[in-house]
């Protein structure tokens, strides 16, 4: 609760720093005037939504898989029922109350040496452009994230700890401003809903980036003939973009719509976000003409007013890919899967 209190006490401080251009999440930002006036606007959503949400949950205060739910979580959560939606749906409040007093008894035990100091070396690499988590705030988030990254490390040792589980975990406890919620959401999302993602031969990942070149063959032909020119190509272009979930790929306020609805829909989510990127913007891509150039145009795709405007975003994830089921995509893991498990025991 303390931790809350004074984060809440911060956030409200900084919106008032105008000089220091930092937003409502402690972020330093260089598009602050774009942001504000695209926020001047978005506020009118955010209270609309924050009143059909209290109306919703008035009627069934538990949070249930339905149409109705599903609908709303599509037009955006609520800043303050963020925490409580994401555990609910995404299961780690059950597992939370599962298994009490777990996090802290990971947290007691004694703790791995080269798991501790890989996760110390990453720490003061984290959000080095937020006020929040440098190591002279007050309260700095240093600790909480140490804390949330070493229970982790202990209780899921397949994975122990890898680059980018530490963004993921600092934009927990951002938005939950809980270290037990922030470790059981970590759960969840490492461990049920992008599973193989962070293991160290990261399968899932090296699939998903299969599944999307495929799936952009079908959506967006012509830049999957492009594609093909270059081996390899989209590991280099996405991994960014799956490993960290778009954390600091896309704009705070989009990348919290986007995870509002992958804690309820699951990974494919992610996959209609890049398609989204990718076919909105076919004809810059087309104009690439070498490596160098996809490289380039696959940054500038995830900037500017079209990433920025997140509920307009939003909207266009779920109609401009066209159809996409979970069938689909398990098919396709299934069959890449496969095929990368004879390529890499054939090179062993």
């Amino acid at each position: 609760m303390m931790m809350e209190r004074e984060m809440k006490g911060r956030a409200a401080q900084t919106l008032t720093c105008g000089s220091e251009r930092i937003d409502p999440y402690g972020f330093r930002r260089h598009d602050f005037d774009s942001y504000t006036e695209m926020m001047n606007e978005y506020v009118a959503v955010l209270n609309r939504r924050s009143m059909r949400w209290s109306k919703l949950l008035q009627e069934t205060p538990q949070i249930e898989k339905n149409l109705t739910v599903k609908r709303y979580v599509r037009k955006g959560v609520p800043n303050e029922l963020r925490a409580t939606i994401w555990m609910a749906a995404s299961g780690a409040q059950e597992q939370l109350e599962s298994n009490p007093h777990y996090y802290q008894s990971l947290l007691a035990i004694e703790h791995d040496p080269k798991l501790k100091d890989t996760i110390d070396a990453d720490i003061h690499r984290t959000f080095p452009d937020n006020v929040l988590f440098q190591s002279k705030a007050e309260p700095s988030l240093q600790k909480a994230l140490n804390n949330v990254l070493l229970a982790y490390g202990h209780h899921n040792k397949a994975v122990g700890y890898c680059q980018g589980m530490n963004f993921i975990a600092g934009y927990l406890i951002l938005v939950t401003k809980d270290e037990e919620k922030s470790f059981w959401l970590m759960d969840a999302l490492l461990g049920r809903i992008l599973p193989d993602y962070y293991k160290p031969a990261m399968l899932g990942l090296k699939t998903d980036h299969e599944v999307l070149g495929e799936l952009v063959k079908v959506k967006a032909p012509a830049i999957g003939q492009l594609m093909d020119q270059f081996p390899g190509i989209w590991t280099l272009v996405v991994s960014r973009w799956f490993i960290c979930l778009y954390i600091d790929i896309l704009p705070i306020e989009t990348v919290l719509r986007i995870w509002d609805c992958l804690f309820y829909e699951g990974s494919k989510v992610i996959f209609r976000v890049a398609l989204t990127l990718i076919v909105h913007h076919q004809p810059e891509i087309l104009r690439a003409r070498s490596l160098g150039d996809v490289c380039t145009c696959f940054k500038e795709i995830t900037c500017g007013a079209f990433t920025l405007d997140c509920h307009a975003f939003m909207q266009k994830i779920f109609s401009e890919p066209g159809s996409l089921s979970m069938a689909t995509i398990e098919r396709l893991r299934e069959k890449y899967r496969q095929r990368i498990l004879v390529e890499e025991s054939g090179q062993s």
